[in-house]
């Protein structure tokens, strides 16, 4: 009797937290497809679009005709450059309490063209948008302020996108928000522990395995975590030790370009439409710090379990005691791992 055809827990090393993994509920990845394939791509530009170029936004501000990744300050902020300095504290013992957060929210728009996405832009393209996001992090790094920089993407409206148009975002704050922070302690305390990169470990073991990777080239791996919690979960991981976007060589910056497109080529051909997801690249921390264990690495977090519109919830068990799969990591990997290279589009 094996381990993993029965219930059993996974531990993530990078939070410390568990996911109950329940492989008897479904011994495959899908039921088969439910739904045709999604041609509709939209248009290559859309007049009412408040991100494509030459368009208007909120207020007076006008998009010029960019040609490239467009960047700006995002015109509904979650953080402010200039919030007061002030805290409170309240309650028993001091139990409630609450201070000010100063920061910098940024847009960064991929392309000019409303009707891609970075699985369908061309790699020079994506390599455009991985300068971009480092020389964000240099210079919003660089701020006295700010302690923590986090890119990410949101994709399709079920991850609450509130425009098609290609484009992610920078929030840039004073504190290391929780995940990360959460992270970098486990990473720093394997690292003193053991002398040795946590995920670089991790990763020279799972290339030794081999069943949970889905697509890797001479210098980025893209795998299923063991520890996954969402169905078709990846990471993104360097070959080899690397703290921020600023460490990687030019040909490492064009091999990451490389795993982001075959990566979501693979995630849009599962369903065979444009496959949502939340991304977001966890690096080093910006307060002039060392965190000698601290490795680069890239999450994928969609939420598809078995068509373009069957989803994984995170409901009753998910929400009042830890994460649940049915499908296991393998299994995920296995099928994306399996897809064709050429978008489902092109073919």
């Amino acid at each position: 009797m094996k381990l993993f055809d029965n219930p059993h827990k996974r531990l993530n090393p990078l939070t410390g937290e568990w996911v109950l993994v329940s492989p008897h509920r479904t011994k495959r990845p899908w039921q088969g497809q439910t739904e045709a394939p999604q041609r509709d791509t939209g248009p290559e530009y859309d007049p009412h679009c408040y991100l494509c170029p030459g368009n208007s936004r909120a207020g007076d501000s006008v998009n010029p005709d960019y040609t490239g990744t467009f960047v700006f300050d995002n015109d509904f902020s979650a953080l402010l450059p200039d919030s007061p300095q002030l805290q409170d504290t309240s309650g028993p013992h001091g139990l409630l309490q609450a201070r000010s957060e100063r920061g910098i929210c940024r847009v960064v728009c991929f392309s000019p063209r409303h009707d891609l996405t970075l699985a369908r832009m061309d790699t020079r393209s994506i390599l455009s948008v991985v300068d971009t996001w480092e020389r964000q992090y240099q210079d919003l790094g660089s701020r006295e302020e700010i302690a923590h920089v986090q890119i990410f993407e949101n994709r399709g409206a079920v991850m609450g996108c509130s425009n098609p148009h290609p484009h992610g975002q920078i929030w840039a704050e004073e504190l290391i928000p929780d995940l990360p922070a959460k992270e970098l302690e486990r990473q720093e305390s394997y690292f003193n522990e053991h002398g040795t990169s946590l995920l670089i470990d991790y990763l020279n073991y799972e290339r030794e395995q081999g069943e949970r990777i889905v697509v890797e080239n001479e210098s980025f791996t893209a795998l299923v975590p063991y520890w996954a919690v969402w169905p078709y979960e990846t990471m993104v991981l360097p070959r080899r030790g690397v703290q921020t976007l600023t460490d990687l060589r030019p040909e490492e910056r064009e091999a990451l370009a490389d795993i982001i497109k075959r990566l979501g080529i693979r995630y849009d051909n599962l369903f065979q439409t444009s496959f949502p997801y939340s991304m977001g690249i966890h690096q080093l921390p910006t307060n002039s710090q060392d965190y000698p264990g601290a490795q680069l690495h890239m999450h994928y977090l969609p939420p598809l379990l078995r068509s373009a519109s069957v989803k994984k919830f995170m409901v009753g068990y998910e929400l009042m005691a830890q994460p649940q799969r049915d499908i296991t990591a393998e299994m995920s990997a296995a099928a994306l791992r399996s897809l064709p290279e050429t978008h489902y589009l092109e073919v």
